[in-house]
């Protein structure tokens, strides 16, 4: 039987049939308990016109499905009319090794996966009281970022950093229709001082907040350093940090914000724990309002089976003969 083609109109209708972060929230645990076979990532970087491409794929070991996701972003497509996120995921019986579907995202089931992600972190890891919260990036994950914290954060407060380049109407309309009071700065210096929660979403190859900025009691998200050239935090604040968590170790070692730092001799991996060990309980997160906590994430590809198995059995069920 040919493979399913499972266009973005299609997925769109699926995911409003599951919860994104029920789901990656057991892929983590799944990961951390050692059930899942993820190789290394694959990473083509492009100079001209710049872009990457990344190639995850893995395992849940006895599961019926695998995934393949290759995801692309090219700033430059924006000035085509075109969206910078291009991709697809590629859906496999473990079984047999048949393709089941391809799901022609266009990058957005990773968006997804990255945004319910940081809802999780914020779930077990923020300070319980939040103040004010603070996004740094106003393009499509900062957007899905900030729709995703309203599920898991009472705190309406929000203040949101971007380059004066950088549209911000569109943002704007989806926090606003989120909840959220939005204010904007171009300094984020700012926002370290007004929030105690932060969600980083840039492709910055340099630190976007200092140590000395950091107020204690904070929780800050990491997500946009998914190379090992990006960065977004100055490594003294995992250094400062109480906790220091990643979404997988073994990436952290050569991607990310905790790969910073230790590059830079201010930490070192004993320091680390994982983010499904931190929902199990098997490693203390955060034990009190006044810690400050970083989580790392680099985007792991049981995120991507789980979403994408998600959709797919979701849209199954609405299909003649299931």
């Amino acid at each position: 039987m040919k493979p399913q083609i499972i266009r973005i109109d299609e997925i769109m209708e699926g995911l409003k049939q599951v919860d994104p972060i029920q789901a990656i929230e057991e892929g983590f645990v799944a990961y951390s308990d050692g059930k899942v076979n993820v190789p290394d990532p694959g990473e083509l970087l492009f100079e001209d016109p710049p872009g990457q491409t990344h190639i995850k794929y893995g395992a849940i070991k006895g599961d019926d499905y695998y995934v393949v996701k290759i995801a692309s972003g090219f700033p430059g497509n924006t000035a085509l009319g075109l969206s910078r996120i291009q991709g697809l995921m590629l859906l496999y019986n473990q079984k047999t090794g048949e393709p089941e579907a391809f799901l022609l995202d266009n990058g957005y089931l990773t968006t997804i996966r990255t945004a319910a992600a940081g809802a999780i972190c914020a779930k077990y890891l923020a300070p319980k009281n939040v103040s004010r919260i603070g996004v740094f990036g106003v393009g499509i994950q900062g957007q899905i970022q900030t729709k995703y914290l309203a599920g898991v954060v009472d705190c309406r407060d929000l203040i949101v950093w971007n380059r004066e380049e950088d549209p911000l109407e569109e943002y704007q309309e989806v926090a606003e229709a989120a909840g959220f009071t939005v204010t904007s700065t171009s300094d984020p210096g700012e926002i370290a001082d007004s929030c105690n929660l932060i969600v980083t979403c840039t492709p910055s190859h340099k630190p976007l907040l200092q140590a000395d900025q950091i107020r204690p009691g904070t929780h800050i998200t990491a997500i946009g350093s998914d190379t090992p050239e990006k960065i977004e935090l100055d490594p003294q604040i995992l250094a400062n940090a109480d906790v220091v968590v990643a979404d997988s170790l073994l990436q952290s070692r050569t991607r990310g914000e905790i790969s910073q730092a230790s590059r830079a001799g201010k930490i070192t991996e004993d320091k680390v724990v994982e983010l499904g060990n931190v929902i199990t309980g098997k490693s203390p997160g955060r034990t009190s309002d006044d810690q400050l906590s970083v989580a790392d994430l680099t985007g792991v590809a049981v995120q991507d089976i789980q979403i994408t198995k998600a959709v797919f059995m979701a849209l199954q069920q609405g299909r003649p003969g299931s």
